[in-house]
């Protein structure tokens, strides 16, 4: 196995998986397949900051181009409270066939990297999906990387997003405020 797909969240999370692949001597081709980061303008930076980054090291990137608003806020709608699991199992079963159509032995992802994810509901839709496409998953647990990926983000300048991706998770990171608005509001209201 010469060439893994790198499933890619983003630039910064690439971070924390490109060199341990790269030294044990697997080359990692980075994938951008993410139908579920919201609004489009952080999709696009997320999306442009990959597609900027990756000819710097010599990376390949191959780039499934679906802003997925509809379709995601549709898949998940009917139990939000689960929207993450639901989230990998597609991103995962979209990589493992995207693995096998291209002649891929094996693919991986980058979310395996972050702390903030459920890394163990990852890696079971990944083993599922490389089980039914015929592709191996390469599983590595990449979040001991993860803080000093992100600090060599931020003195790369990559941009650095505040939430995982979808308009829920952005509402999660700011209900403070939002919770203190509306309280603000309606205390004018009575």
């Amino acid at each position: 196995m010469n060439r893994v797909l790198l499933h890619c969240c983003c630039a910064p999370c690439s971070l924390s998986c490109i060199d341990p692949l790269r030294a044990e001597g697997i080359e990692p081709v980075a994938f951008w397949y993410n139908p579920n980061i919201h609004p489009w303008k952080e999709y696009e930076a997320r999306r442009n900051c990959l597609l900027d980054y990756a000819p710097t090291i010599g990376m390949e990137t191959l780039v499934l181009d679906l802003y997925g608003l509809r379709g995601f806020t549709q898949a998940v709608a009917a139990d939000i409270d689960h929207r993450c699991h639901l989230c990998y199992e597609h991103r995962m079963e979209q990589t493992a066939r995207f693995a096998a159509e291209r002649g891929f032995e094996a693919f991986t992802s980058t979310l395996l990297a972050s702390v903030y994810q459920d890394h163990d509901g990852i890696a079971q839709a990944a083993e599922r999906y490389a089980a039914q496409y015929e592709v191996t998953f390469l599983y590595r647990d990449f979040r001991p990387n993860f803080r000093a990926g992100n600090q060599r983000a931020r003195e790369l300048g990559f941009y650095m997003q505040k939430y995982c991706g979808c308009v829920y998770s952005e509402e999660e990171r700011y209900r403070k405020a939002i919770q203190r608005d509306k309280a603000k509001f309606d205390a004018l209201l009575s």
